[in-house]
This record gives C-alpha cells, structure tokens and sequence, in this order.
C-alpha cells in the first residue's frame, strides 16, 4: 500500500557488536521471542525499505529519515537495522542531537534526527510531558507534575 506499516520491536541488548535479530515476524511472533533482548521485525521492514531503493528494474540510492518524538527508540531502529550500536542511545531525552547518516548497505542510507514536538499550546508545563526535556532539568518541577495530576481521575490519585 500506499502508507505500508509493520510491527517491529527494536533490540534491547547491551553489546555494541552482532545485535541480534530474530527471523520470526513480530505480529506472530510468541511470547518468549517478543521479551528477548533480541529485534523482531527487522525483515519485513529492510524488505520495504529495499522495495523502495528498486526503481523498475534498477536499483537506485535512498535516504530514509527517522523521526518522531523524543524519546521512542528511533536510534534504536537504526541500531537494530544496522545490527551495530552506530547511533547513541538514552533512557533521557536529547540523546541524538544532530542529524546522523547511517549507511545500512549499498543503496540504504538512515538518517537518525533528533526527537521533534510540536508547539502547541504552554510549552513550559507541557515540554517535560511529551518527554522533550530531561527531568534532571526542570527548574521546576511542580508545573509539571500539576499538570500530570490534572490529567488524572482523581480516584487514581487519592491515598488509599
């Protein structure tokens, strides 16, 4: 189709070499496989993006952008790809900084961006809920989490 979309979970593993790919697809995937530190995934959507690099009969160069929020795992996706940690990764927002080119093989090329928000409304308060800003620096902290509280039945919220 037009917009193809696939289920992919990008790899947990702490090493920097040999990231480890799991050939199953991850829609049917078990369970076992899904909680490994492995990716799964990967083939389906290197089978897109190489479906889009061919050109006819030709195969032409591509450049693929990641982007997204803060913070949900693009440099992981790249990393995974990639079977390599080629791009920085962080449980903290602003990890990525710049825009980064990585190349996956001869006609793929990735590029990592930093995590995008979108302004709207006070970003003041809003900025550290969309994961924009790392907590550790918030001046503060109590703008956002009212607006937390606010946003939470206060059934939830009530010592019981």
């Amino acid at each position: 189709g037009e917009f193809p979309t696939v289920a992919f979970k990008a790899c947990t593993q702490q090493q920097s070499r040999n990231l480890k790919q799991s050939r199953l697809p991850a829609a049917t995937a078990p369970e076992e496989v899904l909680s490994s530190g492995a990716c799964v995934g990967a083939d389906c959507l290197l089978r897109i993006l190489a479906n889009y690099s061919r050109s006819g009969e030709v195969k032409t160069t591509i450049t693929v952008g990641v982007v997204g929020y803060p913070n949900v795992g693009k440099s992981s996706i790249i990393n995974s790809l990639k079977r390599s940690r080629a791009c920085g990764v962080g449980a903290t927002p602003g990890v990525t900084r710049c825009l980064q080119a990585v190349q996956l093989d001869r006609h793929i090329q990735l590029l990592d961006c930093p995590g995008v928000v979108m302004e709207t409304g006070t970003p003041t308060a809003a900025a550290p809920l969309r994961g924009a800003l790392d907590p550790q620096r918030l001046r503060d902290p109590l703008g956002p989490a009212a607006a937390i509280l606010r946003r939470c039945p206060p059934e939830q919220v009530g010592g019981g």
